[in-house]
């Protein structure tokens, strides 16, 4: 009977270990696909008059900008430079919004990695290793 009671908790712990190495080994094959995925992904956004068209890459780096020839006729510049940046801003927006789903089929929604690329808080990512690292100071205390 002792030895059963023995065997339930490194059955648990066994069960856990092989869900975390499946969980790793979905991500590791996935990196390659979401990668490639990346480097493919722009996303256009137009202005509301339709004379400003911008397109960025995954990162949210401006790949191209088009306008339309009516745009200086019907704008100053301090307006068209306004247009310009709120059309970039919407194209960014997408491409974060895009960015966060394709991470999201392979992380979980309250990983770390999740949580950064949703607001971009370096402290965030570390935020596990930094508790468990002032309750061993703690504990070093006692």
């Amino acid at each position: 009977m002792s030895r059963q009671a023995d065997r339930d908790p490194n059955h648990a712990l066994r069960a856990r270990f092989d869900d975390v190495v499946s969980q790793y080994q979905r991500l590791r094959l996935g990196l390659d696909d979401i990668q490639d995925r990346l480097a493919r992904l722009s996303v256009t956004a137009e202005s509301p008059d339709g004379l400003v068209k911008a397109t960025v890459g995954a990162r949210g780096q401006l790949v191209d900008l088009k306008l339309d020839r009516e745009v200086y006729r019907r704008q100053d510049p301090d307006q068209l430079s306004r247009t310009i940046l709120r059309t970039v801003e919407q194209a960014v927006a997408k491409t974060t919004d895009q960015v966060q789903a394709m991470v999201g089929e392979y992380l979980p929604a309250d990983s770390p990695g999740a949580r950064f690329m949703r607001d971009g808080d370096f402290g965030g990512l570390l935020a596990r290793q930094d508790r468990l690292m002032r309750e061993a100071g703690d504990d070093d205390d006692r």
